[in-house]
Formats: structure tokens, C-alpha cells, sequence
């Protein structure tokens, strides 16, 4: 099986639908092969920065793997912006980047450069393939890695000649890391002890919930409908969608994803912040106490 077949056909038996792409010739191999691969469907970016961000808009809105292809040194360089984006706020993606063929770089082509350690500060895996052999295991870890939380880009490098290599393969199975956990017993009793004693509790239920399932039919229909508390005189849950890592998870779920208290709730004496994933100084005024936060 050819190298550029094989790549293909690990995608869609990850379960990837949309391969998002500017090509160039070390990406020729992809191109010829994707009549094969009916299941996948390509969309043509005119600049890496946007195919990358194409790729994360995916993988946000439909909470699966968003796929890139880019095109050698300076097609990665121009996605690494859009990349960066992506790592900090957790995308699970399959960035991959056409190379020159292994040993060429002795010659100091154009556009040549080491693709792994350009990538490898802002995604959590990068690799280059230079066996065929190795492609199946490779691109199986790199989904798996991709998928597993706290989620985020990977890269991987394809040598043309990798890609056109033509050999019988075993292409192995698709695998992935159990990500289900709660707290501890006595961390849940003591802020449900907490959360009982207090007189006007916030409960805000951040990014991490939906796209982990935690949001239950009560609740939906809670913030679907504008309503302030659960279950008459329950906990509050309230907020606003204004960012863009609020669109993570299940589509029908991203207006459930409060990142922002408004200011008419400052008289809350208590919040509770199960899933909300917080990176630099805290959103919530300092007149309210943080119970307890669950990160992701």
C-alpha cells in the first residue's frame, strides 16, 4: 500500500470526515491519493494561518479531531500563529506537514528546515515518520494523544518519499485514554456542604462540562430557557458566551458555556466552578469566593 493511501485511510478509520489543506508538491502524494478516500471531503485554504484555523473551528464546533495539512518549513510557519491558538485553548488536532524527502536536506533546498522542533512549542506531540513501517503506529498515537485530556494539537512530519513508498501494511486499530474521573468523596461533600450552607450560591459551568457530557437535561432546559435558579430554590447558574473557547463541545451546548458573571450578580456569597478550565488571573470578581474548580 502506498504511504499517501495508507495516511488517508488511518484518518477515516479515526473517524475524521474533513481534511483541511494548501497544498504543495510534497503534498502531491495526498492530493492523487484522495479519489480513493470518498469518505473524506478536502477544503482548500489559500494560507496555512487560515487552514489551521479552519481545521480548530471544526474540531471546537463539532468536538472531534480537526485535521491540517500544510505545506513544508514555511507553510508551518505561517499556521503557527493559528496553531498557537489552538494549543492554548486546548484544540484536539492533527496538524501534518509535507518534508522534503529524508536525506535531501544535505543539499539545502528551498524552503528546507527541521519541521519538529519548529512545532514542538505549541503542540503536545510532534513526530516525524521516516519508515512506512512506522506510519500506522505513528498517526494512531498522534489521533490518540490529539484526543486525550486535557486535549490539544499534535504535529507530525511526511516526507515525500515516505509518502510514495509502496509496501504491504498492517494498519492496526484505533485506541484511545478513558478520560472520566471525578473528585474525591470528600472533596464532593465538602462543597456540597458548602454549596447547602450558603445563602446565594453561583454555580458557573465552564467548558469542560459539555464537552465532557457533565450537563444534565435540567440544566439544559435551565439555560435554554433564561431562567435563574434549578429547581426552585436550587443553585444559580448563569453567564455569558462572549469568548471564543466557549465553543467547544456539543453545538447544542455551546450557549450553556457562562464564562463571564454579570455584574448584576455581585451579591452572589458563593461560586462554584465545576469545568471551567482558568488560564492567567481569574475572571470572577474578588468579592466573590471560590469554592472549588475543576480543570480539564
Amino acid at each position: 500500500m502506498l504511504g499517501s493511501r495508507a495516511f488517508l485511510e488511518l484518518l477515516a478509520d479515526e473517524g475524521v470526515t474533513h481534511l483541511f489543506g494548501n497544498p504543495g508538491t510534497t503534498e502531491l502524494p495526498l492530493m492523487a491519493a484522495l479519489p480513493s478516500c470518498p469518505d473524506l471531503t478536502y477544503v482548500l485554504g489559500l494560507q496555512e494561518s487560515a487552514v489551521v484555523a479552519m481545521s480548530d473551528g471544526f474540531a471546537r464546533a463539532s468536538g472531534r479531531l480537526g485535521v491540517a495539512n500544510v505545506h513544508v518549513a514555511p507553510g508551518l510557519g505561517n499556521a503557527m500563529g493559528s496553531l498557537f491558538n489552538a494549543y492554548w485553548l486546548g484544540s484536539p488536532l492533527l496538524v501534518t506537514a509535507g518534508q522534503h524527502e529524508i536525506g535531501h536536506g544535505l543539499m539545502e533546498p528551498m524552503l528546507y528546515a527541521p519541521l519538529e522542533p519548529l512545532a514542538s512549542p505549541v503542540v503536545k506531540w510532534s513526530a516525524e515518520v521516516t519508515r512506512l513501517a512506522d506510519l500506522p503506529r505513528i498517526v494512531r498515537r498522534a489521533v490518540k494523544t490529539a484526543l486525550a485530556p486535557p486535549t490539544g494539537p499534535v504535529f507530525l512530519s511526511l516526507p515525500g518519499d515516505v509518502l510514495d513508498a509502496d509496501e504491504a501494511l498492517d494498519l492496526g486499530r484505533s485506541h484511545r485514554v478513558v478520560g472520566a474521573t471525578r473528585p474525591s468523596r470528600e472533596v464532593l461533600s465538602a462543597m456540597a456542604t458548602r454549596l447547602l450552607a450558603a445563602e446565594r450560591p453561583l454555580v458557573i459551568s465552564g467548558t469542560e462540562q459539555p464537552a465532557r457530557g457533565g450537563l444534565k437535561t435540567e440544566q439544559r432546559k435551565v439555560a435554554a430557557g433564561d431562567q435563574d435558579t434549578i429547581a426552585g430554590d436550587g443553585p444559580v447558574a448563569v453567564g455569558q458566551v462572549d469568548r471564543e473557547d466557549a465553543m467547544r463541545g456539543d453545538p447544542d451546548e455551546r450557549r450553556l458555556l457562562p464564562l463571564k458573571v454579570p455584574e448584576h450578580r455581585v451579591a452572589e456569597d458563593l461560586v462554584a466552578a465545576p469545568g471551567v478550565v482558568a488560564r492567567g488571573r481569574p475572571w470572577f470578581g474578588a468579592r466573590r469566593r471560590q469554592v472549588h474548580q475543576l480543570v480539564g
